[in-house]
């Protein structure tokens, strides 16, 4: 698999502490993180960051982060309107707000998700109009965005628009919006909400319908002149692995749009496949669904296929797993870890990747009598140690020219 999208060569320049070229120095590069976003949902950090836990429970969410921090470098936090604020007038913001500097203290990109759904939109909703529930709809927008400019500069703008204006599970006001004044429309002005509240904040389109109405969807918006920065792409896989050719086939269809892609939402389940004729998810419910030893020797391999083909595409800038451990979403097996926190083999295979397949060595190197030297390495964050001193740097791309000094 060529992987030069993910490589940058550079040459750098070293400077002594004077400004002078450091000649002829053996100098030490260690790779610190990727670039690339490898992430997971972490809503097991919000109760933790905000001590609403007893000790045993504290202890084994520890569990649950070690194991998180020592592959992921990516975060999405649950801001589902309904949970969020479900008192008009009284947003968690404190509590969300420790969670997400909890994830900035251990160096996790904060993806916030999202900023409207219909599905656990508030039930106070219902008892305003249209209009109202917009204007509500348009200041959460801006209040949380701003609330958040220092923590979170990523979001899931709007979740599975798609269905929004058919869904008729239950009433909630933004299904009426959205067929009152039309998906694109609704899109439009919250990502223009979005963009102007937070210019510099990365702004994502995220659904799970993978068909032709949802290219068909960004095709509008585009026309429109929505800026997305993102495509969201879910692929919660239940029912089954989707396998190399679909696949390719999504990856080949969402990237004529020349837009970074993030796969949003991954599982995979460690057993007994989800009946093929639910065609809501939701619906499947079961007390209890275990994992099995040939389960998770198929999830591994499954997870192996999937984030290589992903990682292989250089419109991909991201990967999040839904639910580390066992047992969270529909009760299902999709954890990479058992529900007593220990690893599964797909959890094993992927830090294998993660930090050794695509990882950089670290490499002893010396300037030449001008203080350069040349280094490629995989696209992140690095350190350069000359002697006792440690200078971090980030390797991007197209940056042909480095220069560092010991100042």
């Amino acid at each position: 698999m060529n992987l030069d999208h993910r490589q940058q060569k550079s040459k750098f320049k070293i400077l002594n502490s004077n400004g002078e070229p450091l000649k002829n120095q053996e100098v030490e590069i260690s790779q610190k993180d990727h670039e690339f976003l490898f992430g997971c949902n972490g809503f097991e950090f919000v109760p933790y960051a905000s001590d609403q836990l007893d000790a045993e429970a504290a202890a084994e969410t520890e569990k649950y982060i070690a194991r998180f921090l020592d592959i992921f470098n990516f975060t999405t936090l649950p801001f589902y309107w309904g949970q969020f604020e479900p008192e008009r007038g009284k947003p968690r913001t404190e509590e969300l707000k420790k969670a997400a500097q909890f994830c900035q203290q251990n160096n996790l990109t904060v993806k916030g998700h999202p900023l409207s759904w219909h599905t656990l939109a508030p039930d106070w909703l219902l008892d305003l109009s249209n209009q109202e529930i917009w204007e509500a709809q348009i200041k959460r927008v801006k209040r949380d965005l701003n609330d958040f400019k220092e923590l979170v500069d990523m979001w899931d703008v709007i979740n599975e628009v798609v269905i929004m204006p058919n869904f008729d599970k239950y009433d909630n006001g933004l299904t009426r919006v959205a067929q009152a004044k039309g998906r694109i429309k609704v899109i439009k002005e919250l990502f223009d909400t979005s963009q102007k509240e937070a210019p510099k904040a990365t702004f994502i389109l995220n659904d799970f319908n993978t068909t032709a109405a949802y290219e068909i969807l960004i095709d509008g918006c585009l026309q429109a002149g929505v800026e997305i920065d993102n495509i969201g792409i879910q692929s919660h896989m239940h029912q089954g692995y989707w396998g190399l050719e679909k696949t390719q086939d999504v990856l080949e269809r969402f990237s004529r749009f020349g837009i970074p892609i993030q796969f949003s939402e991954v599982t995979m389940v460690s057993g007994e496949l989800m009946p093929a004729h639910y065609l809501d998810l939701n619906d499947y419910q079961v007390e209890n669904w275990p994992s099995t030893k040939a389960g998770e020797k198929r999830q591994a391999e499954n997870v192996v296929e999937f984030y290589k083909t992903l990682y292989g595409h250089p419109l991909v800038e991201g990967i999040t797993w839904w639910d580390l451990i066992d047992g969270q979403w529909l009760n299902a097996p999709s954890g990479l870890l058992r529900e007593d926190y220990s690893p599964k083999p797909a959890y094993n295979e992927l830090k294998k990747l993660i930090k050794d397949e695509w990882w950089t060595e670290t490499k002893k190197l010396k300037t030449d009598v001008n203080g350069e030297l040349e280094f490629t390495g995989t696209r992140g964050d690095y350190s350069l140690k000359i002697k006792d001193k440690e200078i971090d740097f980030k390797l991007e791309k197209d940056q042909a020219k480095i220069s560092l000094s010991l100042a």
